[in-house]
């Protein structure tokens, strides 16, 4: 059976952003007679807001969305991350790591997601620094997945990610493990989410493979940028979603490119929905990473 999963970090409420990639997850899974899941990706709690979770899931279900089995909380996945990881470093895989972030950012790259890890403690620590991490060692890791929106995509880890990490010394498990692990030990056969997370999904896949679990199929939707190029977030100041206000549904299908008639802008949810479930086909979503939006 098909299953997907949409997977907030409780940092702030739900915006135009989040919705477009509830939208098209759930549009998708339903349209192969699927199940759609939630997760709350809690870990990193100085990100957590308190009750923003709560918040999030009363905004999915009054906008109409009806998940599938019980929500998951990550911050109660803790044991499968650390078995996970212990495996990782039983094969060799894992190394600790000293540098701050300061110290990396002085004398890295630049990548997608920030500065690359150059490697410095993959050698060894000086042995008068403590481990800040634990990082992963990518040498020759290459990573080719076939994305339905955006086509074949190739990926050199090390070059593009290098040594990520999956580990700080403050107990907290990184996203690109924790959300690898889950997506497979909850049996999540498809992953929609915004193409910013392209290189996540690389390095994801890569730890699957190495973890020898089943590794879902990635599709990536354009996410929406304001006049700046700057993704649509809670850092950027997006605007929250009203769930009354059913506008919010139509320009998410008119950004994936469905074409919702005009005189479904105001109409009510339950109209809404039953022309998305209808009409709604992943061919006709934009092949782009992001698209412009006036929040």
């Amino acid at each position: 059976m098909y299953r997907g999963r949409f997977a907030p970090t409780p940092s702030g409420p739900l915006h135009f952003g989040s919705i477009v990639a509830a939208l098209g997850g759930y549009l998708e899974a339903r349209a192969h007679a699927g199940e759609w899941h939630v997760r709350i990706d809690d870990l990193d709690s100085p990100r957590v807001v308190p009750g923003a979770a709560d918040e999030i899931l009363r905004c999915l279900e009054a906008l109409g969305f009806e998940w599938d089995g019980t929500v998951v909380w990550q911050s109660a996945r803790i044991p499968a991350y650390h078995a996970a990881f212990h495996r990782l470093r039983a094969a060799g895989l894992v190394y600790p790591c000293a540098c701050s972030r300061k110290e990396i950012a002085a004398i890295a790259q630049v990548g997608a997601d920030g500065p690359i890890y150059p490697g410095t403690c993959r050698g060894g620590m000086s042995e008068e620094r403590a481990a800040r991490s634990w990082r992963v060692r990518t040498g020759g890791a290459r990573v080719r997945f076939d994305d339905p929106v955006l086509g074949t995509q190739e990926y050199d880890v090390e070059r593009e990610s290098g040594d990520f990490m999956l580990y700080r010394t403050d107990n907290v498990y990184a996203f690109h493990l924790a959300s690898a692990v889950d997506d497979a030990e909850y049996g999540m056969t498809h992953v929609v989410r915004g193409a910013d997370l392209l290189e996540s999904s690389a390095r994801q896949i890569w730890l699957l493979e190495r973890l020898g679990l089943r590794v879902p199929a990635y599709t990536h939707l354009p996410v929406a940028v304001d006049a700046l190029g700057q993704k649509l977030s809670k850092q950027t100041h997006a605007r929250p979603i009203d769930p009354a206000q059913p506008s919010a549904l139509w320009h998410a299908l008119a950004f994936l490119g469905q074409q919702p008639p005009p005189t479904l802008v105001a109409a009510c949810h339950t109209e809404l929905w039953d022309w998305a479930h209808t009409h709604w086909r992943l061919a006709r979503v934009p092949r782009c990473r992001a698209i412009p939006f006036e929040d």
